[in-house]
């Protein structure tokens, strides 16, 4: 899914909006995790993990410690390592509020506890295996619709598998099959010209998509309740919803 790009590409103006200066709690609690990865290597972590990890779609998510342990390197590498290793708590690191503790412009997020929360920057190794695997995708999917700039996320509700890509030029495709069916057969929908709505500063987002009467929403929930699904469909007609369905994203 790439809803890791997304959900970040708010950072920079927040940081020059709500960016606070780090107390000394917060700025030990930073040091530590830079301590932590100075000494990791690769080894177990010296600090917890908010599992799944996300990485850029259609590079799975990590989902435990041992599978962080063995990609490590995939996410920290030594361009990373050294940024981190060399940062000053109090001036590479900022307080965002209930959103935590972001390094840079966005690269890392900590929770106040010291927790990471996500890594949106991206190693060589990512960056080939993204391309990699982008062409892996392109060649399984039915032939009408396998050019795409970059595809954005898959996600499914109890009755479709749905699609979106970024075709460029901000002009988003919706695609959907029934569940019984694969994304090699031809789709039962296709819509273009959709809408990249973003909601709020915590990264919730949503895709629009316009059908005559119908309007298809996507909505993307990065931050919500314990029970909120990453994911929902609605499709009104007119101003009324008159289909609402949650969804859990998939990883191809």
């Amino acid at each position: 899914m790439k809803k890791l790009v997304t959900t970040f590409l708010f950072v920079l103006n927040l940081y020059v909006l709500f960016g606070q200066n780090t107390s000394p709690e917060i700025q030990q609690v930073v040091t530590g995790f830079i301590n932590s990865i100075k000494n990791q290597k690769g080894n177990k972590p010296g600090y917890k993990i908010a599992f799944p990890l996300e990485r850029r779609y259609p590079i799975p998510p990590i989902y435990n410690e041992q599978e962080f342990i063995k990609r490590y390197h995939e996410i920290f590498d030594d361009s990373l390592i050294n940024l981190i290793v060399h940062s000053d708590p109090q001036k590479d690191w900022s307080v965002m509020g209930w959103r935590g503790i972001m390094f840079l412009n966005g690269l890392v997020w900590l929770e106040e506890d010291g927790t990471l929360r996500a890594v949106t920057d991206q190693s060589k190794f990512e960056r080939d295996e993204w391309v990699k695997l982008v062409s892996i995708e392109k060649k399984g999917l039915y032939k009408s619709i396998n050019k795409f700039k970059q595809p954005i996320c898959v996600f499914e509700t109890m009755k479709y598998r749905i699609r979106i890509d970024d075709l460029g030029n901000s002009n988003y495709r919706y695609v959907s099959w029934p569940l019984n069916s694969r994304m090699s057969d031809k789709p039962e929908l296709v819509l273009e010209n959709g809408e990249y709505v973003p909601e709020g500063s915590g990264g919730n987002h949503s895709y629009k998509f316009k059908s005559g009467d119908y309007m298809y929403e996507c909505s993307i929930i990065v931050m919500g309740q314990d029970d909120s699904p990453p994911a929902r469909l609605t499709i009104y007609k007119g101003d009324k919803p008159i289909v609402s369905q949650d969804a859990k994203m998939i990883t191809m």
